[in-house]
């Protein structure tokens, strides 16, 4: 599996970044795990968006889903012509929510786009190579972090979240870690939310050979974040850049 980093920015993205997104390869096939803002436009540097084989949202906070607008827009109006319906997987709900937001057309529009399927907590989905397992995490219910799997190899994604046991499940035996670093120190507990610290806390006791910092809030130093890492996780480390690629192996 490949991994790029499309969105690396918590909430609203600092000069250069975008909001959370980011996109797994494997044998010619790609997954999108959400699609923040400025997402669409970072991926369409490494690929053309309508060639994805599914997005995942994690949750309802916009941050996770506002360029999945954009996304309806790139496959309804391919230059050759309007493209099959692109699976979407999301939380129960939050389609019908995406859509109450446009006009009569574009609800109709947004429909024809996508194909949407709700997230079920430990129910296995199957996208070309990938399987792909939600587990509920603790932030805006329901908030779910995707266990993504090639053969022996596993990507786990923690989207937002808290630290404890929710998540702690969620990353066992994984071997590379995207995980929610959004809290500066000192913050630690004022928001559900993970830390620098606390995100390599978890990657520790998951066994993972790599950790990538991701969600970071645009005023954090991203180089005292990696000392912050390191100093609890003896794995390598990786603050998540935009188009940073990290090919992952067990």
């Amino acid at each position: 599996m490949r991994l790029t980093v499309l969105g690396s920015g918590a909430s609203y993205p600092g000069a250069g970044h975008a909001c959370a997104g980011h996109v797994v390869e494997h044998d010619g096939a790609a997954i999108l795990l959400d699609c923040g803002n400025g997402v669409l436009a970072n991926l369409a540097k490494l690929m053309d968006p309508t060639r994805l084989a599914a997005v995942f949202v994690t949750h309802a906070h916009i941050d996770h889903f506002a360029d999945v607008y954009a996304l309806q827009a790139a496959l309804r109006w391919a230059p050759e012509g309007p493209c099959p319906p692109l699976d979407i997987h999301l939380p129960p709900g939050l389609f019908e929510r995406l859509g109450a937001m446009l006009t009569a057309r574009g609800t109709v529009e947004l429909a024809e786009a996508f194909r949407p399927h709700d997230i079920v907590a430990g129910r296995q989905v199957s996208v070309g190579p990938f399987a792909i397992v939600a587990a509920e995490v603790d932030h805006l219910s329901p908030t779910f972090a995707l266990r993504v799997s090639v053969g022996q190899s596993v990507l786990v994604y923690t989207s937002d979240t808290a630290a404890g046991p929710a998540v702690t499940a969620a990353v066992r035996g994984a071997d590379v870690i995207i995980a929610d670093a959004t809290l500066p120190p000192g913050y630690e507990g004022r928001a559900p939310h993970l830390s620098p610290a606390l995100s390599a806390t978890l990657a520790e006791e998951a066994g993972a050979h790599t950790l990538v910092l991701s969600h970071l809030w645009p005023t954090v130093d991203r180089e005292a974040a990696a000392r912050e890492a390191g100093e609890r996780f003896a794995g390598r480390v990786i603050v998540a850049d935009e188009l940073d690629t990290i090919d992952i192996d067990s």
